[in-house]
């Protein structure tokens, strides 16, 4: 494991291209928000209250906080983080305008206090940006020390902003000053074990989150075939690696999610076209990739992206590229197995995320070449899903956030 080297540059793709096509395929994303109806805006919006905080997001009653990421640089593509509303019973989505200033953000996340939205900036020279959310101001920006940062995290503490570099196959952790506010980079590792996987020419980590207790850092990464984990220094922000899970060869591990008891976890694998039921142990942060179990999408060429798992545990859902489907399973033996339950169509053209709302009573499905961002209603006792409208017209939009 390198720390502050660069790796292997990986394969050559473009991730503003059509993404997900394996061996010199592109990876561009657009996700956009959808509704029973829409209404966009086109200019960038006053400097109004965004809300003082998440918890107060999640009890409000009335339209809730959506944020859109996009690919500034890339043909068609958005100007910022595209800003909106969306209705929590009906799940229309109103656009209000676009902050600006923030290039390529193609991922996006929130501080648990709610008063802060973080930004990678997926560029060959990457970066993370802050931005203040109650009257949109822009904090900063600091380097990931890494090409093409495609998914950041916050952990727990509020204290640590983790980011993934794609190109580069490594992870970056930067401190959260009190404002919210980036420090200097604090730490960076590179995968450079194992060797590549089958058709990969470097590391491409992918995503790093934390585990549900906090005890450890996980990193997906889908060049090597690999989830690392890592013990985060609380005083430090140095990452230390504890222990490493292998996927079969060319299953191109992108995203895993965790289920809510901490002991087992959901990955999906972009390049082979499975799932695999992970199991976790709080205590060494040691990961067990199961055995590889359908996406739902057989036929055809098909690249899973990424999981989202109900507050309840009881159903999980992923996003099907190529297939264009959002497959549904049953959460069984306390999180040990997934039931294929069946796909529902995505109601556009390669589905790169999927998110639940904080209620968990709609999920978001943000479909890349058709782009638009579908809205379904998640019926609770059974996993159905079921449009809640038309999809939410955006360009070239790659992460939505509903808050």
């Amino acid at each position: 494991m390198g720390r502050d080297g660069q790796g292997a540059r990986g394969t050559g793709w473009s991730r503003r291209g059509a993404v997900g096509a394996l061996g010199g395929a592109a990876a561009s994303v657009a996700l956009a928000a959808c509704g029973a109806g829409h209404s966009s805006g086109g200019s960038t919006p006053s400097r109004t209250a965004a809300g003082p905080s998440r918890r107060a997001d999640r009890t409000a009653s009335g339209p809730r906080p959506l944020y859109l990421g996009t690919y500034t640089s890339a043909p068609g593509g958005g100007t910022g983080i595209g800003l909106a509303v969306y209705d929590p019973g009906t799940g229309r989505i109103t656009g209000q305008g676009t902050l600006t200033g923030v290039p390529d953000p193609s991922y996006l996340a929130v501080h648990p206090d709610g008063r802060t939205l973080y930004a990678v900036d997926e560029r060959e020279d990457g970066a993370v940006t802050a931005i203040r959310r109650a009257d949109r101001t822009v904090l900063g920006s600091r380097s990931t020390g890494g090409a093409a940062p495609c998914h950041l995290s916050v952990h727990p503490s509020g204290r640590w902003l983790l980011s993934a570099n794609y190109g580069s196959g490594s992870v970056a952790v930067h401190p959260i000053d009190a404002s919210g506010a980036l420090g200097e980079r604090a730490d960076l590792v590179t995968h450079t074990r194992p060797a590549p996987g089958p058709g990969q020419r470097g590391p491409h980590a992918h995503q790093v989150v934390t585990s549900p207790d906090g005890g450890h850092v996980l990193a997906v990464d889908l060049g090597t075939d690999t989830v690392y984990s890592y013990r985060l220094d609380a005083r430090t922000g140095r990452l230390t690696e504890v222990a490493r899970a292998s996927a079969r060869p060319g299953t191109g591990p992108r995203h895993l999610a965790f289920h809510p008891g901490g002991r087992h976890a959901y990955l999906a694998g972009e390049v082979g076209n499975t799932v695999m039921v992970c199991d976790y142990d709080p205590g060494s942060g040691r990961l067990g990739i199961g055995a590889p179990q359908s996406s739902g999408a057989e036929s055809g060429t098909n690249y899973p992206a990424q999981f989202a798992v109900t507050a309840d545990g009881r159903f999980a859902f992923l996003a099907n590229r190529g297939h264009n489907s959002v497959a549904r399973y049953a959460v069984e033996a306390a999180g040990a197995r997934l039931r294929l339950l069946g796909t529902t169509d995505a109601g556009g053209d390669f589905p790169r995320q999927i998110a639940l709302s904080p209620d968990g009573r709609l999920l978001f499905a943000a479909n890349q070449k058709s782009g638009g961002v579908s809205v379904f209603h998640v019926d609770g006792r059974t996993g159905d899903l079921r449009p809640a409208g038309r999809p939410f017209p955006s360009p070239v939009a790659v992460c939505a956030l509903p808050l």
